[in-house]
């Protein structure tokens, strides 16, 4: 039995109360109960960055958000149909009710089939210069450079592999050797590893079309200079669940105006804002993919992936965001790079 007291959340709950009991528990989803007890419904990852991308924050209720219709199996059902009742709904989460509809339970699909690793394949780009970061990366490639006390490619290794994701290549260029005799075949990081070597500058999406296998499963793509917790398996879902073809980690990103905003109609001043702060979402740097973009990507051309990104949306394919609330880090310049440093064992250190 799992401690379920942990996992309910009332009705009038906060996205940040919700928050708290995704991102702490191993379950991954939130139970929302009645006064009696009585499932409402679920809220869930994915249902939380859907409400950041209408707009709301964390101190908003989850009362429009939660799913309202939830496939619940009932305390007497044996293993094998609660199994075959998540697998028709593509769930990974059932929760468990008495006869009266109250939560006793919830079941992980992954423990009760024992899926352990993942077979989608994880793609780093780790062939920049790092020219912002020199003197540092005279001698030693960026995804190498200590953070903490391990390179940060190292890092996001170990983030992927902590959910299950091991099939890993790696793209190279500057100081390719360095890359490969530090992190070899993978086997001593508990991943498979493999490479591929750009011979010119490619961009992020043109590498993709020097993989020798291409996946034929949704994959990951990420650049090797970033730091982030996030949750690679939220990710997944998401993308799959919304079946696109393509996603987009997005950031928010706040710019404050530092002067008077003024709205005029032709002459006449109708409002003006002081230094209002104006809020965007950036390109994170991190992406999940279907096997179907490889039809867009040339053959061994500079193609980056906004332009992919470009190319999917003039094919009206779908292509979708997924805001990121974690801990994430652009390590593009020096202060960057000191930052890292300040905040590394505090986010990371377990």
């Amino acid at each position: 039995m799992k401690k379920i007291e942990n996992l309910k959340l009332s009705v009038n709950a906060s996205i940040k109360e919700a928050l708290e009991i995704i991102d702490t528990g191993a379950i991954r989803i939130a139970i929302v109960v009645d006064d009696n007890e009585k499932v409402l419904g679920t809220i869930t990852d994915g249902d939380i960055r859907r409400g950041f991308l209408r707009g709301l924050d964390l101190t908003s209720s989850i009362k429009d958000l939660y799913f309202k219709k939830p496939t619940l199996a009932n305390i007497n059902d044996s293993k094998e149909s609660i199994i075959q009742k998540a697998l028709s709904k593509k769930l990974y989460q059932i929760p468990i009710v008495d006869d009266k509809g109250r939560l006793v339970d919830i079941e992980d699909l992954a423990s009760l089939i024992r899926v352990t690793k993942r077979r989608n394949r994880v793609i780093l780009m780790a062939g920049g210069l790092g020219t912002r970061l020199r003197p540092l990366t005279e001698g030693i490639p960026k995804p190498l450079l200590k953070v903490g006390n391990k390179p940060i490619l190292e890092t996001i290794i170990e983030n992927f592999a902590k959910y299950g994701f091991v099939n890993i290549t790696i793209s190279v260029n500057y100081k390719a050797d360095m890359i490969k005799e530090y992190f070899g075949d993978g086997s001593n990081f508990g991943v498979n590893i493999d490479y591929i070597e750009e011979t010119k500058r490619l961009g992020t999406a043109g590498a993709l079309s020097l993989l020798k296998e291409k996946p034929i499963e949704p994959f990951f793509v990420m650049n090797a200079d970033l730091l982030t917790n996030i949750n690679f398996t939220h990710l997944l879902d998401f993308h799959s669940f919304e079946n696109a073809i393509a996603t987009m980690c997005v950031r928010e990103y706040n710019y404050q105006v530092p002067y008077g905003v003024i709205e005029t109609d032709e002459s006449k001043i109708i409002s003006i804002k002081e230094k209002p702060i104006e809020k965007f979402f950036v390109n994170a740097g991190i992406y999940a993919l279907s096997p179907q973009v490889f039809e867009y990507i040339p053959n061994n051309e500079f193609f980056d992936m906004p332009t992919l990104f470009e190319k999917l949306i003039e094919k009206e394919l779908k292509t979708i965001s997924f805001p990121l609330h974690e801990y994430w880090l652009d390590i593009g310049r020096m202060s960057d790079f000191e930052q890292a440093q300040s905040e590394y064992f505090r986010v990371f250190d377990e």
